[in-house]
């Protein structure tokens, strides 16, 4: 099962859904004609967003560093936040915010526990380069690195309860095998939480 089919399993259909950090909003626009969704994106990139508006995808411009107060609570059913937690300033917040919108919330981390990132910090001396990490350290928009441990230790502190999650390779697949040693085999994982 890969990330897109994955994501499939966990959203109903004829939901709405808030996607921040959504990109171009393909995965909008994917759950738009698989599910029927109602959706809106939150993006800050100009690029993205006149990305967003030649899909057909409803967006608005909103930086999530600077709060999500003029969002009502439980407004929509789900909130996801795929690979965008690790670019904001204050990803406590933030978690707190979508536990606030959204009646569930799915969240979508790299984890920098995984054994690829460990050996070559290890063997190289240097920030590793993956599918998750794309970037150099000097030109990457992640600013909080956190393995999967430390990412639920934030909720268990925030008191944000962990319903499911899938454990992902690196080409966004899960396999039984990755639930062996989750935080050392996991390229990313995809958390279904709530308040």
């Amino acid at each position: 099962m890969d990330i897109q089919s994955a994501l499939e399993n966990w959203i109903e259909s004829d939901i709405r859904l808030l996607d921040l950090g959504c990109g171009d909003g393909t995965i909008l626009l994917n759950l738009k004609n698989k599910k029927g969704i109602k959706g809106l994106g939150v993006e800050i990139k100009p690029e993205n967003i006149q990305k967003c508006l030649e899909k057909g995808v409803n967006v608005i411009e909103h930086n999530i560093d600077k709060g999500l107060a003029s969002i009502t609570s439980d407004s929509f059913d789900v909130v996801l936040m795929s690979q965008t937690i690790q670019a904001l300033n204050n990803p406590n917040l933030a978690l707190s915010e979508i536990t606030r919108i959204g009646k569930r919330c799915i969240v979508t981390i790299p984890n920098f526990g995984n054994w690829k990132s460990r050996l070559t910090l290890l063997f190289k001396g240097k920030m590793p380069i993956t599918n998750p990490l794309k970037e150099t350290w000097y030109s990457t928009q992640n600013i909080h690195l956190c393995t999967l441990k430390d990412f639920e230790s934030l909720c268990s502190d925030l008191e944000i309860v962990i319903d499911e999650k899938k454990v992902l390779n690196s080409k966004g697949r899960t396999g039984w095998y990755l639930y062996l040693l989750p935080n050392l085999l996991g390229s990313s994982v995809m958390y279904k939480i709530r308040k």
